[in-house]
Formats: C-alpha cells, structure tokens, sequence
C-alpha cells in the first residue's frame, strides 16, 4: 500500500480500576498495564499501542474517552479492567466515545503463584470478574465492540488484536474519503447501483461523478517527456509484446495508455480522492478503455471499480489498506466463469482487463490483444495468474434498508491447463465449502459479480470491520450450509429491521 495510509494513527490502551484497593495496589496497575502495551507492541503490530493513564473515576474515564474521540491520531482503543472497576462509572464515557473498541480479556499473570495466593493478590489480579462486569455494559448500551480473551503474550492473542487494528485501519481511512466516477454505472445494472448517500452517512465516504471531458482535458496537458517517462518504466517493470517495445508498431498504443494512466494518477491525487470508477459505456475522447493505468493504480493502493461500480471501489481501497505490510495482494474481481467436473469444481475469475498485479504468480507480461468491448481502440494490458493459496472475495451489497457485507473463503489453485489464448489476468480457485454450497449461498445472500479478492487478508478482519462499520457481516466458507445461511439471512432481516426502530 504505498497511497495515503496515515502513519500517524495509534491505539490507546486504557485500564480501568478504582480507589478501594488503596495507592499501591494502583501504582502496580499502571506499572503492570506499562508493561503489557511495552510487550504486545513488540509483536511489530500495525499500530503501534499508547499506554494511558489508568482511569479510576467516572470523571477520569468520561475524559479520557471524550480525549480519544476527539484525537484524530487515536484510531481505537483497547480497554482492560485489571480489577473490578464498577461499570456504572462508564456509562458517560462510553456514551461520547466514537473510536472502535476492543476489549481484552486478559490478566497481567500467566500463570498462577498456587502456594503464594493471598487476599492482596486476589485484590489486585481480579479481571475474571472485572471485564465481565465491565462486559456487561457495553452490552446493556449495545456497543459494538470486539472481545479477545487470553494471556497477552498468548500469539493468538496477539494475531486476533493484529486482525482487528487492520480493520480500524480500514475504517478510518474510509473517514473522509472521497471517491470519483468517470461516467455512470453501466446501464440497466442493479448490482453496481446503491444509496450513496446512505453510504457517506453509514461508511463515511463520498462518492461523485466527474466528467469524462474533465479527465481528457487534463490527458491534453500530459508532456511527451512525461509518456516517454512512464513508457520506460513500463519497459522495465513487466515482460513487454514485441510489439509494444521501443520502435514496436504498437508503441503508440501504449504510449496512450501510459498519457491515460498520468492523466488519471494526476487527477486523484490534485483531488485528494482515493479510488476510481470507469465504463465502457462511456470513453467519450478516449481512445481506449483505461486498463492498464486501472491495473498499475490498483497496485499503489487505489480502489477501482469497473462498470461504474463504486461499492467494490471503496470496499478494495479499505481492504489494501487493511492489507498493508501483508504478503498475498489484493485486486478487483469477477466471477467469470465455470469449470463444472463433479470431482473438483472451479471457478475462473477474470475481467476486461483491471485485475491488480500485486496478486500475479509471476512477472506480469504486458501484452495487447483485441477487446471485443466498447468499440475503441484495442488497449494494451497486464496479463498473468494469480498465486496459489488461500485467498476470500469479498463484495458490499447495498440491501436497501442496510448494507451487508459477505465474504467467501478460496482455495487458488495453479489452473488445470495453461490459458494459453486467454489475453487478460485472471485467478483460478475452488471456493469453501464447495462449489454447490458456496454459490448458492452467495447468490442467497445477494452477492455482486463483482467483488475485492484478497491474498492477504482473513475473514476475520472483514468480519472485525463490518462490527466497526455498523453492517451486516456474512461468511461462507468451512462448515457453512444453506439451511444455517437462510436462518441466518431470515433471522438478520428481522434483526435489522427491529435495530433501525431501536436506534430511531
């Protein structure tokens, strides 16, 4: 991810107890909280973690909480009774609290001194029953939170904080964003339409349309030098056709492509947007589909949306951000279509042209081939197989009333044969549990053609942002089946239907 993650974000760390246990008992609270953020953050988690002062009174808390959500570095925090600190004394707090939260089950102590146990060891090491009473108010205010209980040096622990702060990262750097469409959503298709503005109220994202002209207004003002730039680059970077190559009798073609990438790329960044969508439908003064620049800037941690669908666009931008530092990659993609053997079922995904580079087996060849779609000129593009492994596709479903999030596990596989003839990107994979249930499951649950694959990240981060975001959270994979889902789907309709009475 190499495009507008803030690295100044961190997460707080508070510890609630109370006077009753006496000044020493507290200095030792906030000796042993010290030492607990000094550990877990030397697992190089993807925020680092900030110790604040342990809170002992409903003014102390109420402030703390009240400071966190007005820091705009504080990006969630993580609470911890290391005694009992009675919950009422929250309430206030909470009630202004607006960052994600996390609550750690955990004590300071691994292992229990059996034969040294006295009254003031109880007193002080008593978050068994701190953290349910603490627990029971974030439940009685319904507050969305994640809860990980263990020692904290325990590497489950550890990778289930990790998963959530990759989900805080998501959350806030959709905070704000602004996201642009070149051209409308493709037309007479319902995936790729949705409530845009209930989605700036919900997610915190904006979503407008700019004009195709605007775009190639600014493609007039890219310099030769600038294209001849890029062009190197392009040799340099990927296994480049004959005939795209300097003197090729393509070079041109790529030379547009490469003034179509500048144009775009300078665009985002004089708009501070973070993510694009294009159509084929409308390339008014383009000479060709905007492939390759799509496929290079999904690389630099832009979000991208074909078709003019700009749900997959924000939702990839938060996963590449969710992503950062993490092997696998993460792309735009479609299910496109099926190989139906009953011994092993699979799915080929593909699109167009924009499917991301950073999820390739191998070095990308950049390649021009005919396109069949949008009646321009035939546009060069990246052409490669993803790696084998486990990867999800995920896709933002806008269900009226709410927006759901569902995710399906893969297994990516090396395809059966080699795509010889195929002249676009593309993955192979046999989606979990199996390919009956997880297509059924997923057109159940209303899932898009369109999706964000990813390499890198587990469902459960997904799952820790969809409870960050406030939506509905969906999995299909290992141990699902269609009558659980369509309970779940029944029971989840109600659910939110009640929520919305609740919250009004």
């Amino acid at each position: 991810m190499k495009q507008g993650l803030c690295e100044q974000l961190s997460v707080w760390f508070i510890t609630g107890s109370q006077h009753l246990y006496g000044p020493e008992a507290l200095v030792q609270v906030g000796d042993n909280s010290g030492k607990i953020v000094d550990g877990l953050n030397k697992n190089k988690l993807p925020l680092p973690i900030v110790c604040k002062p342990i809170v002992t009174t409903a003014e102390e808390i109420r402030n703390t909480l009240a400071d966190a959500s007005h820091d705009r570095s504080c990006a969630g925090v993580i609470l911890w009774m290391h005694t009992f600190s009675p919950s009422k004394m929250w309430i206030g707090g909470l009630n202004v609290l607006n960052k994600p939260v996390l609550h750690l089950h955990t004590q300071f102590n691994r292992d229990l001194p059996w034969g040294e146990i006295d009254m003031d060891f109880m007193n002080l090491n008593q978050a068994a029953h701190g953290d349910r009473e603490h627990g029971f108010i974030h439940t009685r205010m319904r507050l969305p939170r994640k809860v990980v209980a263990g020692h904290w040096s325990d590497p489950e622990v550890v990778g289930r904080i990790d998963a959530w702060q990759r989900a805080v990262i998501g959350w806030n750097d959709w905070q704000g964003a602004r996201f642009v469409r070149f051209g409308d959503n493709m037309r007479d298709v319902a995936v790729t339409e949705g409530d845009k503005v209930g989605a700036e109220m919900r997610l915190g994202y904006s979503v407008n349309t700019y004009p195709l002209g605007d775009l190639v207004g600014r493609m007039d003002g890219v310099s030769e030098k600038e294209v001849d730039e890029l062009c190197d680059v392009y040799d340099k970077s990927y296994t480049v056709a004959a005939e795209l190559r300097r003197g090729g009798k393509r070079r041109n073609t790529l030379r547009e492509a490469a003034r179509i990438e500048l144009a775009i790329r300078g665009f985002l960044v004089e708009g501070n947007f973070k993510g694009f969508t294009t159509t084929f439908e409308d390339l008014h003064g383009l000479t060709q589909l905007p492939g390759l620049a799509s496929q290079r800037l999904m690389a630099d941690g832009y979000g991208f949306g074909a078709e003019g669908d700009w749900k997959t666009c924000a939702l990839l931008r938060a996963m590449k951000s969710m992503a950062t530092g993490l092997k696998g990659g993460t792309s735009w993609m479609e299910d496109y279509t099926y190989h139906l053997d009953p011994k092993q079922s699979l799915i080929l995904g593909s699109h167009m042209l924009e499917v991301c580079p950073t999820i390739a087996a191998a070095k990308p060849a950049l390649r021009i081939e005919p396109l069949g779609i949008g009646g321009k000129d035939d546009p060069p593009r990246l052409v490669f197989t993803a790696k084998a492994g486990r990867a999800l596709n995920a896709t933002m479903v806008d269900m009226g009333n709410r927006f759901r999030l569902l995710v399906n596990e893969l297994d990516v596989i090396k395809p059966p044969q080699p795509l010889k003839k195929l002249p676009v990107a593309s993955a192979t994979w046999a989606p979990l549990p199996d390919f009956k249930t997880s297509t059924e499951a997923w057109i159940l649950s209303g899932g898009a053609h369109h999706s964000a694959f990813s390499a890198a990240l587990k469902a459960e981060v997904l799952e820790d942002f969809a409870t960050i975001a406030g939506i509905e959270y969906i999995r299909i994979g290992e141990g699902s089946t269609i009558s659980a889902l369509k309970n779940e789907l029944r029971w989840n309709e109600v659910a939110y239907l009640l929520l919305q009475g609740v919250r009004n």
